[in-house]
């Protein structure tokens, strides 16, 4: 002990500066810091420890509120409250003193003030208001510490209402010239987009100027930016898969800088980065996949197995392997390395292998054939997280073969087991097994039953639920019902009759509502038997009210015929006068039921539990009730979110940024909820999106007296999980390379390899016949989904539904014209060195070179800045010869454009571009944009010298309504005609772009079936229509809608009126009503339909546009923001 405590006593002085003496090694004896630490460190008890820190509270308390104490003294005194924090101590009273520290103090304290605050404070801590001020402040300074430190504060907390206060000073540092301020910038930018993507959407360009970054760091640390992007949307990144590639090269060659170098492994995290990328962006896509294959192999061949970390890069080569398209001999060598794994005498690479083997194995079925004897030795293994993981494998292997064998081991490991969290995942899978491969009704009703028993209360309600639907709905064959839940009656009976006091309450209330709705199959069992058996449930001391309410419901339904009725009286006596208000309840129902026999065979009709119902959402049966009310001077309803809002409105903070507020007008206004725009002011009581607010019962807003905080100190904060990282593996292996001879020294080992041989005893021979029978003849299915190689056991009843078919397979979307920047990326040669900068005129666009400079920075600013007027896709893997260069004005689409509808020529429409080409159709499209809709309007061309026939068009989309207006010749097409397809477009959730995705199918006279996949892109723009109201009604309108955001807009500059320039340029591009404009104030309105508007509050302030969104409709004031961003920034 003494050496650590020396160790950290040498330390703490050159981390935090506490010394004023250059070249200080140790704390002096009279530090106060030092002789803290030295006197814990003496201490023998808790206690004594309690009553030190106490005493050492006080004493700071008392120092940090004196006028005299100086910015040094300040900084030791917060050191010593920090160490107190971190030893788990509350020391709330230091928090405001180190705020004031760091806004302060010069650079040396500041440091310490702004360690301390990140120490202390969360992302929704209400102090944090009072560090914006200093941060905008230290993001312009000149010193470079003074930026490091607000970009790191930055990076790690900062409230998320006040992002677009300094989210131009972030963008700005992304070209300083100092490489750490650009990775510091970018990582800023990286927590913006975590938890507030919809801000940082107009920025996604330079993301891509960060990969392409001169410097590796700044491009490594834009690479978790592009993996959190490219998990919601791998299709709009597909052209940075050459670029991706190039920079894995380098890294596995060594060609970055050593400083990147871990035991003499290249840069580590940044190849398991881009092998993580890699995978997700070669899913199912053939092309893409074969650029990764060189990569891939020369990643598995260099990655020698002698250390820890080439471990987790080989484990992510293999899932990279197995996730994209597959190919043959790179399969073969991820297979040897998982095998290597898997016969590690290491117990850390056994779990490895055993994590690669479970993520494969669905892949490649016949692998685990290959292992297992081994697998079968690692289900007896003494350490139980091996025996899980196993357990884990099999579960991914189970068909209706070897269920039995697997669910049987699944249950003799949760009777061993004592930890809450492997019982709850052990026990839904043995449920989902046992539904869908049951090989028969006892062994499914006996494993259930099971599984309610050893489950107990840490049951998910999900699977009782589950189970008791699956009996309710019934399954295709109604004698299959019939003996389904008469067996599970006499297996519910035979419990009762036993001794039932130790099974759990969920499984009680499972039983009450079986015998409840099918004890009356069994015709041989009198239902006064059934009601004293339920009976003794009420007697019995541990039923909870839950459960006895349970009991009551089943009694109520078996009451009927005079059933026991002396019995039924008592129990309905007995809890009418409960103090639960459930049983009080239940039991009035059961008394006016069991003396109405009429009534209750109404109310509670034998085996009709899963009739149809109809359910009043609206609750129109109380419109005339509501009237009455508001006729006698009842106030009418408030949504949660506005009786909030009224609650803390006299008391809330303004929370907009700051220089850029939207002050409180003239006078005060009459209407309880926040000013209206109209009367040109504004007292934000609320800022963000507030969407959060009335959804989530959140508010970010600093709410004070009367409102309950849902954030604070002691409260938690929402964060990503973070990506699943390979487990601690031991420091030595003696693990062969893929490239290697095995090694067959076995000294280091720390468990015995579990070798298979010919002489296994018999019973695991059988064993594994059983757990591994009918995967030889499995074929391969999709990775990490569960197979189907046979008709599930359950199958419900089917029930109609008049969705059209969905499209299986969506086609690939390129992206728009900034996005395309980087598609031309290849390599004119495929070893080019990072560092050297004679070679950095040979990169690519859009490469990150150390040493060089990227030649793609003006290309992307020219290419943002151009608007996309036609949002069509084309799809490649039907269009035999795309043209990139095809004028759009060509004479063939001029031919087209004759084919439009009447009613429709008049009209504005897009450019009409093709979508799929062959010999024998063409696809082309185009929308119109109509007063109060969007056509789609589709052409389908025969460019064969026969008719065509049986053509079908299939058009889905999950966030547009599409209804066919009129629809393809479904009989034939005559040769080099042109038929019309029309659908009206609705919008039904709000999004930047709109994606249809379409299934054309046609037949030649003499030929089979064909079938091409289409795809489609819209803008928002397109749905945008004017919304003409007066001042008034926007100002009613305004108080009504809850979701909003705020953001701070570039205005145009001229001389005459700069604000009304600047609505009419959005008014021309997104044809958006200008409401009002009243000096440097304006309001302006539109509407994608009649009832998903959307208006605009805009305040011209220190040279700056300061716009206020709000609508009824989530997610459609950050669309719209979007659109007016993209439509000044193109000026």
């Amino acid at each position: 002990m003494s050496d650590v405590v020396e160790k950290t006593l040498t330390a703490l002085p050159s981390l935090l500066s506490l010394d004023s003496q250059p070249g200080s090694a140790k704390l002096s004896s009279n530090s106060k810091l030092g002789n803290l630490i030295r006197g814990i460190t003496e201490l023998t008890s808790k206690h004594e420890e309690e009553k030190l820190i106490q005493r050492e509270l006080l004493l700071i308390k008392e120092q940090v509120s004196s006028p005299n104490t100086t910015m040094r003294q300040m900084k030791e005194l917060m050191v010593r409250a920090v160490y107190c924090e971190m030893l788990g101590y509350g020391v709330s009273f230091s928090y405001i003193h180190a705020i004031k520290l760091a806004q302060q103090g010069n650079v040396r304290e500041k440091r310490v003030g702004y360690l301390a605050v990140s120490l202390f404070l969360n992302e929704g801590h209400e102090l944090l208001l009072l560090l914006v001020n200093t941060v905008l402040k230290d993001l312009q300074s000149t010193n470079l510490i003074e930026v490091c430190m607000a970009l790191t504060v930055v990076s790690q907390m900062f409230p998320k209402d006040m992002i677009p206060a300094i989210l131009p000073l972030v963008e700005e540092k992304l070209n300083h010239p100092k490489e750490i301020i650009r990775r510091k910038a970018v990582l800023a930018l990286y927590k913006f987009y975590l938890i507030a993507p919809n801000q940082v959407q107009h920025i996604h360009n330079k993301f891509r100027k960060a990969l392409c970054d001169k410097d590796p760091g700044v491009m490594s640390a834009s690479l978790h930016i592009y993996l959190q992007l490219i998990q919601e949307n791998p299709e709009g990144y597909k052209d940075l898969v050459p670029s991706f590639v190039t920079i894995l090269k380098q890294v596995v060659g060594g060609k970055l800088p050593m400083d990147f170098n871990y035991h003499s492994v290249p840069a580590p995290w940044l190849q398991i980065h881009l092998l993580r990328i890699l995978s997700l962006l070669g899913k199912n896509d053939q092309s893409t996949s074969e650029i990764m294959y060189e990569i891939l192999d020369e990643s598995l061949r260099r990655a020698e197995m002698n250390h820890n970390i080439t471990y987790a890069i080989l484990y992510e080569c293999v899932k990279c392997i197995y996730t994209i398209y597959p190919k043959s001999d790179l399969l073969e060598k991820a297979a040897k390395c998982i095998g290597n794994f898997v016969l590690s005498p290491k117990i850390n690479l056994k779990y490895l292998g055993l994590r690669a083997l479970t993520y494969v194995v669905q892949q490649d079925p016949k692998l685990a054939l290959q292992h297992q004897m081994t697998i079968i030795e690692y289900l007896d293994h003494p350490d139980l997280i091996i025996k899980r993981e196993t357990l884990e494998l099999l579960f991914r292997i189970t068909n209706d073969q070897n269920v039995t064998v697997i669910v049987e081991k699944m249950l003799d490991f949760l009777r061993i087991s004592e930890d809450d969290h492997t019982t709850i995942d052990l026990v839904g899978k043995v449920a989902e097994l046992a539904e869908k491969y049951a090989p028969d009704n006892e062994w499914f009703i006996e494993t259930m039953n099971t599984v309610f028993s050893l489950g107990g209360d840490l049951l998910q309600p999900d699977i009782p639920n589950s189970f008791l639907k699956l009996l309710s709905e019934g399954f295709d064959s109604v004698e299959e019902d019939k003996k389904l839940r008469l067996f599970a009656v006499n297996s519910y009976i035979s419990l009762l009759q036993g001794d039932f006091s130790k099974l759990p309450q969920r499984f009680l209330q499972v039983i009450c509502w079986v015998l409840g709705e099918y004890s009356h199959i069994r015709e041989d069992l009198e239902a006064d038997v059934v009601l004293r058996l339920l009976a003794k449930l009420l007697d019995m001391k541990s039923s909870s009210s839950e459960t006895k309410c349970w009991v009551l419901m089943a009694v109520t339904k078996l009451c009927s015929g005079g059933a026991a009725l002396t019995l039924v009286h008592d129990v309905s006596e007995t809890y009418s006068s409960s103090l639960d208000t459930m049983l009080r309840q239940r039991a009035q129902e059961l008394q006016i039921l069991s003396q109405d026999s009429e009534l209750q065979a109404k109310v509670l009709p034998q085996s009709a539990s899963m009739e149809p119902m109809e359910v009043d959402s609206s609750l129109s049966f109380l419109d005339g009730f509501v009237s009455e009310a508001l006729a006698a001077g009842a106030a009418p309803y408030k949504p949660p979110h506005q009786r909030q809002e009224e609650l803390s409105r006299s008391k809330a903070l303004n929370l907009e940024p700051y220089g850029l507020s939207l002050p409180i007008g003239m006078s005060s206004c009459s209407i309880t909820d926040r000013q209206s725009p109209t009367l040109l002011s504004t007292s934000s009581g609320l800022s963000g999106d507030s969407a959060d607010f009335s959804h989530k019962g959140s508010s970010t807003v600093l709410n004070l007296d009367g409102v309950k905080r849902l954030w604070g100190r002691d409260g938690y904060l929402v964060q990503k999980e973070p990506a699943e990282e390979a487990p601690r593996i031991e420091a030595a292996s003696p693990v062969r390379s893929v490239n290697q001879p095995r090694d067959t020294d076995g000294s280091n080992s720390h468990t015995p390899t579990p070798t298979p041989t010919p002489e296994c005893d018999q019973e695991k021979q059988q064993l594994a016949s059983s757990l591994f029978v009918g995967l030889a003849s499995q074929s391969s299915v999709c990775l990490m989904g569960k197979s189907e190689p046979t008709s599930q056991r359950f199958r419900r009843k089917t029930k109609a539904s008049g969705s059209t078919e969905q499209i299986t397979n969506p086609p690939v979307s390129s992206s728009d014209g900034a996005d395309n920047l980087l598609c031309k990326i290849l390599l004119d040669s495929p070893d080019l060195d990072l560092s050297s900068p004679e070679q950095t005129h040979g990169l690519p666009q859009g490469l990150p070179a150390p040493n060089g400079s990227c030649d793609a920075e003006e290309e992307l600013a020219d290419t943002n800045m151009k608007e996309v007027k036609t949002p069509l896709i084309r799809d490649e893997r039907v269009t035999t010869e795309p043209s990139p260069h095809e004028d759009p004005d060509r004479p063939e689409d001029l031919c087209l454009t004759s084919h439009l509808p009447s009613d429709l020529s008049a009209l504005s429409h897009s450019k009409i571009t093709p979508l799929c080409s062959n010999q024998n159709l063409d696809v082309s499209a185009c929308h119109v944009q109509k007063e109060d809709s969007v056509v789609l309007v589709v052409f389908v061309s025969n460019c064969s010298d026969s008719f065509l026939q049986q053509i079908r068009l299939q058009v889905n989309s999950e966030q547009l309504e599409v209804s066919c207006v009129c629809d393809c010749p479904s009989e034939e097409l005559k040769s080099h005609s042109v038929a019309v397809c029309q659908y009206f477009l609705t919008v039904k959730r709000p999004s930047v772009h709109f994606d249809l995705s379409a299934t054309v199918s046609w037949q030649l006279p003499a030929g089979l079936p064909q079938t091409a996949q289409l795809s489609y892109k819209l803008p928002l723009t397109s749905f945008i229509r004017a919304l003409r109201l007066s001042t008034e009604e926007y100002g009613a309108m305004w108080l009504a809608y809850s979701h909003d955001t705020k953001q701070n807009l570039t205005l145009i500059d001229d001389e005459q009126d700069p604000l009304t320039a600047t609505l009419n340029v959005l008014k021309r591009k997104l044809q958006l009503h200008v409401v009002e404009i009243i000096g440097v104030e304006g309001i302006v309105a539109c509407c994608l339909q009649q009832d998903q508007p959307c208006l605009m509050h805009c305040r011209v302030h220190a040279g700056m546009l300061a716009v206020w969104l709000r609508s009824p409709v989530p997610d459609l004031p950050d669309c719209l923001l979007y659109y007016c961003q993209r439509a000044l920034q193109e000026l």
